[in-house]
């Protein structure tokens, strides 16, 4: 039979029963497909990877498979760096591959000075969230706000992608404008800011001292001079004062965090001993307690009133924990973020790094505050002040009322009224609900004769 005759005859077959030449079809298409996929699936190991050298042979194998079959060669750098970056982001939200571009700029933003927004991100539900934005920067001058979930950079959505990736999408040359969709809580629809980038300049420390030798002081951030910055400030306001401080204000609301070595230092500096925080892993290297020293630099025992909110977060909240735990300061405000775990940079040979979660951290009475944050000892929610009419009738109001006394000796003054400030002192924003409570806290210790704190626990 001629090839003509036999093609003739096998079509003849087939098209005499319509339905087998549509099975005949459909196996044949699922053979043209089974037949490359079984070509691979033979150069992979048989058995199903129990161990764990077994998962690395299934990792080779898979590795082998697309450098060799993909459509278009692939980069062996993209691969083995998307692979990490893959392995990292199953671990927890804050480990991360860094690049050595990335691990370069974290190296300058502990040092305070960095090109981008000016805003610290986690992972929080699969989405970018904001922690805070830091004081004086476009994402703060902005409106950004702690809890805001981004979600398009430059009109391009980013649910499910890495910390690393939507920093490296914010990051760019200085000057350009990029907008960020975020969803606020409450709000009904997403808003939209459009920002421009800058050199974030953070200076760590920012003071001012109140009426009735009262000093603020603000922590931006945690860096590598906060704690000499510190100690700086405080020794400026007791100057700009005249005598030592009636108390503190330290405001931790919207600090993101920051070097572990810098909260120790700063609470250091407000205890005289005992544990400052402790951290707790797997190699016995990362389990650490921080204990206060005795070295004589410690901050005389005014009393301390602390703010932190849901922006108070890892650094941050070790402070607070720490004062809190030893009686040292009266914490106000609103429950804090809850990172409470430790993260080592390893750098790595090519000047890439890893962070990678290594710890948990501890307050001093061993209570991890991991998910659950800081609760303060004084809830005050920021609010917004509102002036109500009065309607009371007063006794001046009275027919027939006996003037008052020319005698000014039992007037009731304000805390303004009886702490006015000077030239070196600045009022507090009354728009600031929370310092405001604050201030009123520690004027009501002055009125009650009480300038001292209670003992520091040892």
């Amino acid at each position: 039979m001629s090839g003509n005759t036999a093609l003739q005859h096998r079509q003849s077959t087939i098209l005499g029963t319509g339905k087998a030449y549509l099975a005949l079809i459909a196996l044949s298409c699922l053979l043209q497909l089974i037949q490359p996929a079984y070509a691979l699936a033979t150069e992979q190991t048989q058995a199903a990877p129990t161990s764990d050298y077994e998962q690395l042979n299934l990792f080779s194998d898979v590795l082998h498979l697309i450098k060799r079959h993909y459509v278009t060669a692939p980069s062996m750098d993209i691969l083995v760096q998307g692979a990490i970056s893959g392995m990292l982001a199953e671990l927890d939200p804050h480990s991360s591959y860094l690049t050595p571009e990335m691990y370069a700029e974290l190296e300058i933003e502990t040092s305070g000075e960095f090109n981008g927004l000016g805003i610290e991100i986690t992972v929080q539900d699969h989405m970018i969230t904001v922690i805070a934005p830091i004081a004086d920067t476009p994402a703060d001058r902005a409106g950004i706000k702690a809890g805001d979930k981004i979600i398009q950079i430059n009109n391009k959505f980013i649910k499910d992608i890495s910390i690393s990736d939507a920093v490296t999408m914010m990051r760019g040359p200085v000057g350009e404008s990029i907008t960020l969709s975020v969803v606020r809580s409450h709000s009904n629809q997403p808003l939209e800011f459009t920002l421009q980038r800058e050199v974030i300049h953070v200076d760590s420390i920012k003071s001012q001292l109140f009426p009735a030798g009262l000093g603020y002081i603000r922590i931006v951030q945690f860096q590598e001079h906060t704690s000499s910055e510190l100690n700086k400030a405080l020794a400026g306001l007791t100057k700009r004062n005249g005598k030592p401080l009636q108390g503190l204000i330290l405001d931790l609301r919207n600090n993101p965090g920051g070097l572990l070595e810098q909260a120790v230092k700063v609470s250091d500096m407000f205890l005289d001993s005992g544990e400052i925080v402790s951290t707790r892993g797997r190699q016995e290297k990362d389990n650490f307690t921080y204990r206060a020293s005795n070295s004589g630099s410690t901050a005389p025992n005014y009393p301390i009133v602390i703010l932190i909110n849901g922006g108070s977060a890892s650094a941050a909240e070790i402070v607070a924990g720490a004062l809190q735990d030893h009686k040292r300061a009266i914490v106000l405000g609103t429950q804090s973020f809850g990172k409470g775990s430790v993260q080592s940079v390893i750098p790595l040979e090519d000047g890439s790094a890893l962070r990678l979660t290594t710890a948990s951290y501890y307050t001093p009475n061993g209570i991890s505050i991991q998910a659950r944050g800081i609760t303060p000892d004084i809830k005050a929610p920021q609010a917004t002040w509102a002036v109500a009419p009065e309607d009371n009738i007063r006794e001046q109001d009275l027919d027939n009322h006996l003037a008052a006394s020319a005698s000014t000796e039992n007037i009731s003054l304000s805390a303004t009224d009886k702490y006015p400030a000077t030239p070196a002192q600045a009022m507090p924003d009354q728009d600031d609900y929370q310092l405001t409570r604050a201030v009123d806290l520690l004027h009501g210790w002055q009125q009650m004769g009480q300038l001292t704190y209670p003992a520091v626990k040892q």
